[in-house]
């Protein structure tokens, strides 16, 4: 099977370090939460002692955010795992052990607790999404609520990251063509005058066009075939099946097999999917399935940190 373009994490992560992309956002995302949680309260000015439990079964990701968040925000304070990054945990498993002041062992308690379980909530939900695809991917979307911080927990469960941002890869979506057509020109014309506009030199290994029709599918995947074998090229385009449903979907899948096509095209099914839905579309012929349920709305691993003596 070839690998499929949505796998962004090595823009993430790579090296065995993070980038500075993704430290960037790190440090963006931790200043405004201990912002948030403020400084006050009291605490004991002596070396203290904890433990990070959970207390159920998931999958734990953030610990490289989390050596950020202590190193940046409390540096008194630092940290031993018991897992590493991806590690499945039961009940009543230590997941690492804290050390430092206690003034700061206790500011940061609130703000570790919830970055450690909501994004080892995500991961723990993406890895329930791809056990029920089997071989079919399963992506994020754009809507994310903490940005590369999600994008890198739906990869830790298995999942892949689709774009990183609007500059990561072109996207035409139906916004792009209806804003593009001029007098007497239909959508189908305007999509097709979109896509034989494409810089193939900067955006033919990962362009994503949105289409809401078999006609449209194949209209795209005709021009793309036609531009690539011009140029000598073999690269696939990655057609978004806009809420047109497993079965519509299958369809398309069949359609341009019949015509020659299906070689030139990654196909993208999206829109309203829910986890009970997976298995219908893992037989639709798709190549992979997009869904900002992986990431919103999870809740988080239940974790619980327990101070020496607790």
């Amino acid at each position: 099977m070839r690998a499929l373009p949505h796998d962004r994490s090595s823009l993430l992560y790579g090296d065995g370090k993070p980038s500075v992309m993704m430290l960037e956002s790190i440090d963006r995302w931790m200043t405004a939460m201990v912002s948030d949680e403020g400084s006050g309260g009291e605490g004991p000015d002596v070396s203290m002692e904890a433990v990070v439990i959970s207390k159920e079964r998931g999958v734990i990701c953030g610990t490289f955010v989390i050596d950020r968040l202590l190193e940046t925000h409390y540096p008194s304070c630092s940290v031993e795992w018991g897992v590493s990054e991806g590690s499945m945990v039961d009940v009543g498993d230590e997941v690492l052990r804290i050390s430092g002041n206690g003034v700061e062992m206790l500011r940061s308690e609130r703000v570790l607790l919830n970055v450690l379980g909501r994004l080892s909530g995500i991961s723990t939900n993406s890895s329930r999404w791809i056990n029920e695809a089997g071989s079919m991917g399963v992506a994020s979307t754009r809507k994310v609520d903490w940005g590369l911080l999600d994008k890198w927990a739906v990869h830790v469960g298995g999942g892949l990251t689709h774009r990183l941002s609007r500059e990561d890869a072109l996207m035409i979506k139906d916004s792009e063509v209806l804003s593009s057509r001029v007098v007497n020109e239909t959508e189908d014309e305007a999509l097709a005058k979109l896509v034989l506009e494409i810089d193939m030199d900067t955006n033919s290994s990962f362009t994503v066009i949105e289409v809401r029709s078999i006609e449209q599918a194949l209209t795209v995947a005709d021009i793309w075939k036609g531009v690539q074998t011009e140029r000598a090229g073999s690269e696939r385009v990655v057609i978004l099946l806009d809420n047109m449903g497993s079965e519509l979907s299958s369809m398309v899948s069949r359609r341009l097999e019949e015509e020659g096509l299906r070689e030139w095209c990654v196909l993208e099914g999206s829109g309203g999917i829910s986890l009970e839905e997976v298995r219908e579309w893992s037989t639709s012929g798709v190549d992979l399935i997009s869904t900002s349920s992986i990431n919103r709305g999870v809740l988080p691993l239940d974790l619980s940190m327990r101070f020496r003596g607790e």
